[in-house]
């Protein structure tokens, strides 16, 4: 095993101190782990919390800042944080206004933010909603959840939820963008590689060089299938078509996300992402925003997932709002 690491066990303290170093817009408290801005946001506004497992980086820490999350706990490498890390946070970020937790459908993140929840409102009186994004189209229970996973679509749900917390919307204007989001998102993922967790210090699973994995998850959970190793257009069309058979865009405009899994170079994701904007050209789906790049990795998997959200004018407005935090930036 090859990692610019210093010790297995020291992974997860070392990063955050390089985040906070590289980025002082940003606070951590080496304590509980949690990346938090720097300048809160002002009495009366929406505080948005999200986290989990670490190895997925940008998400969460690298969406930290305006536009999106106030807060983001930081688990060991694909474990969850623990309840007192989200309380800590949920209390910090409270700014009269109530809580909104963004959570990933993974058992331990769903009953660890549950009862962060709990001890929010008994101990501080804080309201607190939760969304529990279930994007993944690959399989609908797995090893880590009930129901489908929390993929993909989490990026663009604290994206646009984010912008409207930043409006000002109250706690349940904002919990119903969230719901809207979850509703009208789908995503599917794809692995040519395992992935290799420092701690063990060997891949998570096996891969031969002439297959790939179909419907991964972001923890290297096997998908629905191992198949031979193909062509770009034919891997586009196993993530696209499941999508499109779950998801009905009509002729609403669409939000792509080509994401990369941590190992695969940007030069392969844009080929991937031609071949998907050629099948929903062709399903005559009209792609209104894209994004390429590694936003949610699984350590240093080679692979990548797609994301299709069905947009309307508002989802399209909040998508476009200002945005500056490490992982994302655009706007003035």
């Amino acid at each position: 095993m090859k990692k610019l690491i210093n010790a297995p066990e020291n992974v997860l303290a070392d990063a955050l101190r390089g985040i906070e170093l590289a980025h002082p817009e940003l606070r951590v408290d080496h304590t509980n782990r949690v990346i938090y801005r720097a300048t809160p946001k002002d009495h009366g506004t929406v505080g948005l919390i999200s986290g989990g497992g670490s190895g997925h980086e940008p998400l969460h820490g690298g969406f930290v800042g305006f536009g999106m999350l106030d807060a983001a706990c930081a688990g060991e490498v694909f474990t969850s944080p623990t309840p007192d890390q989200m309380q800590a946070a949920t209390t910090e970020v409270d700014r009269g206004a109530g809580v909104l937790h963004i959570v990933k459908n993974y058992t331990g993140d769903v009953m660890n933010f549950e009862m962060a929840a709990e001890l929010a409102a008994m101990e501080g009186g804080i309201e607190v909603r939760s969304i529990v994004v279930n994007d993944d189209v690959a399989v609908e229970d797995s090893l880590y959840t009930a129901g489908r996973r929390g993929v993909g679509l989490t990026v663009l749900l604290e994206k646009i939820v984010g912008a409207a917390a930043e409006q000002g919307r109250s706690l349940d204007e904002v919990a119903a963008v969230a719901d809207l989001v979850n509703e009208a998102g789908r995503s599917m993922g794809m692995a040519l590689t395992s992935c290799t967790v420092p701690s063990a210090g060997k891949p998570t699973f096996d891969l031969p060089d002439d297959e790939m994995e179909i419907g991964i998850g972001i923890h290297g959970e096997p998908g629905r299938r191992r198949v031979p190793l193909a062509s770009a257009k034919e891997i586009a069309e196993q993530l696209v078509e499941p999508i499109l058979a779950d998801l009905d865009l009509g002729s609403a405009p669409g939000i792509v996300m080509l994401n990369g899994m941590g190992g695969t170079p940007l030069i392969e994701l844009y080929v991937m992402y031609g071949e998907v904007a050629a099948i929903l050209e062709k399903h005559g789906i009209t792609v209104a925003r894209s994004l390429v790049g590694n936003y949610i990795t699984s350590l240093d998997m080679a692979g990548c997932s797609v994301t299709v959200l069905r947009a309307n004018d508002e989802l399209l407005s909040l998508w476009d709002a200002p945005v500056e935090t490490p992982g994302l930036r655009w706007g003035q």
